[in-house]
């Protein structure tokens, strides 16, 4: 029986994930700051804070308590922030981003190196804003290029393992919601109205079918150098 821990399970592509993985009956491990709900089969689930990277432990220590081995870890939970200027920003925001979608990613990777769990295959999701530097992203984009580092220095410490930053496409789901919907400067941040009109063209995937593509994607990403970035759109 395949064996998927899926961070982020809460809603949006994560809880996608999680139900197409659990309507193959494979196993899901879960973490999420809040509960998952209308999920069926076999999962466990423990709530998280990714805010605070340093107190991952404790439900890091429920949730893997007695597994040996997964088939897939799919490191999906992260935060947007607001879209603004980068001079606008305050550290704090910053690092509140970067604990989220950088270290909070370092802490479940070295509990699973720790526990000694083996792990087949390793995708984390990236954006393709980690290489486009788009005027307001910041945080986002700063934290989505240290991640795409991060799977590529931990591609060397996990040989056993295949490790891939996957931009997975532009996927409806709340956080790209709070960018569609959201009151921006669309004259000034013109990746808003290209979002916009992407939606508008009927290019957003819904989570159900990036959840599949996802899916259908692993074995070509193992083609790959693992620690690779890959844009799942150039496939």
């Amino acid at each position: 029986m395949k064996q998927v821990m899926i961070t982020g399970i809460s809603s949006g592509l994560g809880h996608a994930l999680a139900e197409h993985y659990l309507a193959q009956s494979a196993s899901v491990w879960g973490i999420s700051r809040n509960a998952p709900s209308g999920l069926r089969g076999r999962y466990r689930f423990e709530p998280c804070d990714f805010s605070n990277p340093e107190g991952m432990e404790a439900a890091l220590s429920k949730l893997l308590e007695g597994v040996e081995r997964f088939d897939l870890v799919i490191l999906n939970a992260g935060t947007l922030g607001r879209i603004q200027d980068m001079s606008a920003c305050t550290l704090a925001e910053l690092k509140a981003q970067m604990d989220v979608n950088l270290w909070a990613n370092k802490v479940i990777l070295d509990a699973l190196i720790r526990r000694g769990i083996a792990v087949a295959q390793v995708v984390a999701i990236s954006s393709g804003a980690s290489q486009s530097g788009s005027l307001g992203w910041n945080g986002y984009s700063l934290s989505k290029a240290a991640l795409n580092m991060l799977v590529k220095l931990y591609a060397h410490e996990m040989p056993y393992s295949h490790l891939t930053a996957l931009a997975p496409g532009l996927v409806g789901t709340p956080m790209l919601g709070s960018i569609l919907k959201g009151d921006h400067d669309t004259q000034r941040y013109t990746t808003v109205a290209r979002l916009r009109a992407s939606e508008e063209e009927g290019l957003v995937r819904s989570p159900a079918d990036a959840a599949a593509a996802i899916d259908a994607s692993l074995v070509a990403l193992r083609s790959y150098e693992s620690g690779s970035y890959v844009d799942i759109r150039e496939l």
